[in-house]
């Protein structure tokens, strides 16, 4: 992150921010009233157990999932009155996803898989540089079923950032992979961060990751409960679980 950052941009600002899911006849409150900013360029990690409503914060920042109540604003844009239309173009043009699952379609070359988006993008990356920003210039005509877990993860991270996003939201991007897959792909994370300046939000129930933030929001029952900063930010290699 930039020594201006805790000046810098406001990105995101929520405020109330709540969310209810009914379920037949049982309401579920997966946001109670969140209120928080994250600034241009920071890596930020989003921390809670299963249930604690990481996920679905990130789903409303991303326009993924709308709010019952509470305000969300991106760059000063109220997200919460956005009509269908514009939150879309906002998903497309804005917003980078990595998910858990790499979710790559597998008849398409790795090249492929990351050109898809790059037709769709105002002002895309060229899919040899995303890919090569992640550590995979030698892999670029690898179907997905030729490629590791992890290579595969790393293809997706290139894949979102490929269409020049402001934001990257991860949502438990090394949830499937083993520890040392794992690092690799957090240090292309945190590759694009510091490279392209993206702000990037991570989610995960693993306190060990954290390390790597600029800052640590953490969320229990739907609340967020501390933020805190790390005064040491450590780089993916130095981190184990």
């Amino acid at each position: 992150m930039s020594a201006s950052a805790s000046t810098s941009t406001i990105v995101f600002q929520t405020r109330q921010l709540t969310k209810i899911y009914d379920l037949g006849e049982v309401q579920v409150q997966a946001l109670r009233g969140v209120d928080m900013e994250l600034y241009r360029g920071e890596l930020v990690v989003l921390l809670g157990a299963s249930g604690s409503g990481k996920s679905t914060l990130l789903n409303i920042l991303g326009g993924l999932d709308i709010a019952s109540a509470g305000q969300v604003s991106y760059l000063g844009r109220d997200l919460t009155q956005a009509t269908d239309k514009e939150l879309t173009e906002y998903r497309r043009f804005h917003v980078g996803f990595v998910f858990q699952f790499y979710n790559l379609i597998p008849s398409l070359t790795a090249l492929e898989n990351v050109a898809v988006v790059t037709e769709i993008a105002h002002q895309p990356m060229r899919p040899e540089a995303a890919l090569a920003l992640v550590g995979l210039q030698d892999r670029l005509d690898h179907f997905p079923s030729q490629l590791s877990g992890g290579q595969q993860q790393r293809v997706a991270i290139a894949r979102a950032i490929a269409k020049n996003p402001a934001v990257l939201l991860c949502d438990e991007p090394t949830g499937a992979l083993d520890s040392a897959t794992g690092i690799v792909v957090l240090e292309a994370l945190a590759q694009v961060n510091q490279e392209l300046g993206t702000t990037t939000v991570v989610i995960t129930h693993n306190a060990e990751i954290a390390d790597m933030a600029d800052r640590v929001i953490h969320l229990s029952d739907g609340l967020i409960s501390h933020i805190h900063r790390n005064s040491h930010k450590k780089s993916p290699q130095e981190l184990h679980w």
